[in-house]
């Protein structure tokens, strides 16, 4: 669930002692989720508890409120005891005894992740202001939830351990409807919802939830329209050559390496998948799979500028485009990208999103 590792059973300890609610506890008032006021917005929000009703202490150094919008939800489970406390109390406790793991164990701000919910189906706010901003739904508070994904992904917290049984109903309706209505607010598709371990080395949400996102799209679908369906990535590895290597050269220049775009996957680029995958925490093995290229796929649109569009130009040229391969995305780019999610039959709006990439690469 957290974005530096920690052994599980060090964290277990450190939480389910601290879930008792002590009698004195006051217990505060919950924020409605409001629609956003822009036109389109259709949903009108669950109710979410802000951090002042769950009695959250304040961050260490102010949260920092982001220009842009989220490109993506991750969902998460905390990988603590699947408790029989379904009150609204319990899920206030929940919400202090993660703050205070992820602040003083962590030595993070504040929370990790945006938002929590507890097996009762209670919904809190994680980390300040994110109820603010997704209300508003034009910005996001940069979390901690989940390594390399921080600045681009809504976070969202689970409470239990689902790697041999089902959230309970309850709290499932609830992922569904924060999942829809942050959706709503912020222009998202519904296949835009992934788990933790697509991106981190780790268990999270746990193999029963995580085998849940095909549906829990699908659900988040009938809500808000358009297709649920996501794809999937490919895999590229020592001696693979051609037009999916180069991509995936271009992309990994994008984040700093220094490897030749000749398409071929050779040892110096095996090398730079392997320093990747370590500063992003996915599974280090040399060979660009799921969690690689979730990490290197970023959303690319119009005026973006580097060797990720480079990545992108060199794809619509090996699927008959032929754009000049300068590493700027203009328009003759993004009628490019338009002209293949039409024949991909994909949203056609001009934005390499993750779904693009993905039908692109494979």
């Amino acid at each position: 669930m957290s974005d530096l590792p920690m052994p599980r059973p060090r964290r277990r300890a450190l939480l389910s002692g601290a879930f008792a609610l002590g009698a004195g506890a006051v217990l505060g008032t919950a924020l409605p989720g409001t629609a956003r006021a822009a036109a389109g917005a259709a949903l009108a929000g669950p109710v979410i508890s802000g951090c002042v009703a769950w009695g959250a202490r304040e961050p260490s150094t102010p949260v920092k409120l982001l220009a842009t919008g989220p490109q993506k939800i991750i969902v998460h489970h905390t990988a603590t005891p699947n408790s029989t406390d379904y009150s609204q109390a319990h899920a206030f406790q929940l919400s202090r005894s993660i703050q205070a793991d992820h602040m003083d164990a962590r030595g993070w701000i504040d929370s990790g992740q945006h938002f929590t919910i507890s097996r009762g189906g209670w919904i809190t706010e994680g980390r300040h202001s994110s109820v603010a901003a997704l209300a508003a739904g034009a910005q996001q508070v940069e979390s901690a939830h989940c390594t390399g994904q921080n600045t681009v992904a809504v976070g969202i917290e689970n409470e239990g351990t689902y790697t041999s049984v089902d959230p309970r109903s309850a709290q499932y309706a609830k992922l569904v409807d924060l999942c829809a209505y942050i959706c709503s607010q912020y222009g998202l598709r519904a296949y835009q919802i992934f788990g933790h371990r697509d991106f981190n080395n780790t268990e999270c949400p746990g193999d029963r939830l995580y085998a849940l996102l095909p549906q829990l799209r699908a659900d988040v679908a009938a809500r808000i329209g358009g297709s649920p369906a996501w794809g999937g990535w490919p895999v590229a590895r020592l001696g693979d050559s051609g037009e999916r290597v180069r991509s995936l050269q271009y992309l990994l220049n994008s984040r700093g390496a220094t490897v030749v775009a000749d398409g071929s996957f050779g040892p110096a680029t095996e090398s730079a998948v392997r320093a990747f995958q370590t500063t992003n925490r996915a599974g280090v093995d040399g060979v660009a799979g799921n969690q690689t290229w979730h990490q290197l796929a970023t959303p690319l649109a119009r005026g973006a500028q580097g060797d990720g569009v480079k990545a992108l130009q060199g794809q619509l040229n090996a699927r008959g485009q032929t754009l000049v391969v300068d590493g700027s995305f203009g328009s003759g780019t993004e009628a490019g990208v338009r002209a293949f999610q039409t024949s991909a039959s994909l949203p056609a709006d001009g934005v390499a999103d993750a779904r693009t990439w993905s039908r692109l690469l494979t």
